[in-house]
């Protein structure tokens, strides 16, 4: 996690310093990519244990978590010698949802969300999403209303721990099933 330090605008758009000491930036160079709350964005500037990125105007339009000042998840682009932990995530949000119920159980917490109802048939129970960049298990889908559960271990390494009913987070759906959509689509009924 990192904190975003300093927002202000910046041609059509804006620049947001992020402080992000536990980062590690001993392999981040200018041009490369960190996704911000699952937002893919190109670093600008680099210091320390700090980096700078700017954001479109169509960024700023399909997105949220650039409102103001505060905690954020991030995430460095994945090398193809890397090892796969979790689901294919590209940075693109393809939605907004909103968090419509948090239900504590034990220790963990089960989380609501609505998407926009055009990402619905991309939600799949025991499919993938990402929540501000955090690659989720969905436990249940229903139309574009799903949930998730937040383990432990996610709620003390993301900002998810602050999620409130009528927060707005930026939504990923499941990479491999825009494209199955894609290629069916173009290959007719045949299918």
């Amino acid at each position: 996690m990192g904190t975003i330090a300093r927002l202000e605008p910046a041609a059509g758009g804006m620049r947001a310093a992020v402080e992000a000491p536990g980062l590690g930036f001993e392999d981040v160079a200018i041009g490369d990519s960190i996704a911000v709350n699952g937002v893919c964005l190109t670093v600008v500037s680099r210091q320390a244990s700090r980096f700078e990125v700017e954001l479109s105007a169509e960024t700023l339009r399909c997105t949220v978590g650039f409102e103001r000042s505060g905690e954020v998840n991030l995430e460095k682009a994945l090398r193809l010698s890397d090892r796969l932990g979790g689901h294919l995530v590209s940075g693109h949000v393809d939605g907004v949802g909103e968090v419509t119920r948090i239900e504590a159980v034990g220790d963990s917490r089960v989380v609501a969300v609505r998407a926009p109802t055009e990402l619905g048939r991309y939600i799949a129970r025991k499919g993938s999403i990402t929540v501000n960049g955090v690659s989720l298990t969905v436990n249940a889908a229903n139309g574009a209303e799903f949930e998730v559960n937040l383990i432990p271990h996610t709620l003390q390494a993301t900002n998810l721990k602050h999620l409130r009913g009528g927060a707005r987070v930026n939504l990923e759906v499941d990479l491999l099933a825009r494209y199955l959509e894609r290629l069916a689509a173009a290959s007719g009924p045949a299918l």
